[in-house]
């Protein structure tokens, strides 16, 4: 059984056997319906507030930047093991920075008429290419350096 999904000019089949069922899977549409749902969210809440007079891709793009940065600040000093065991309160702070990048990310695709999933799944597709598992498996070179 297969679940045949078309989304954002994307084909998938997928499914798996347990027990000797096959289960589809429909994790892209879920995805995608869920993508336009908090785009229109966003849409909204900025139409609300006549936010659009501020939103040019240049101010955007330094919006996102300053919020990866807030980002990044909550990490800053940690060690990795630090960064990997978050305290629930810490967890919490970085949870609110990362919805920050991406409703600004959001805003910025949006602007410039990018979709996020088409954009997505084309990278992966180039990064596919670019880092070949069999040669790039457990080490962090940059594509030119292992060719």
């Amino acid at each position: 059984m297969h679940c045949p999904v078309h989304f954002a000019g994307h084909a998938w089949l997928g499914g798996y056997r347990a027990g000797g069922a096959i289960f589809s899977v429909c994790l892209i549409a879920s995805v995608g319906l869920s993508m336009k749902k908090l785009v229109d969210e966003v849409r909204q809440f900025r139409e609300e507030r006549d936010w659009e007079q501020f939103h040019s891709p240049k101010n955007l793009a330094m919006a996102l930047m300053v919020e990866c940065a807030e980002l990044a600040e909550h990490f800053q000093w940690l060690t990795q093991e630090e960064s990997r065991n978050l305290s629930p309160g810490k967890k919490e702070a970085v949870k609110e920075e990362i919805a920050d990048v991406l409703v600004y990310l959001i805003n910025l695709a949006e602007k410039l008429d990018i979709d996020l999933l088409d954009a997505a799944w084309e990278k992966i597709a180039q990064n596919r290419k670019k880092y070949p598992a069999d040669k790039v498996r457990g080490k962090s070179s940059k594509y030119h350096e292992y060719e």
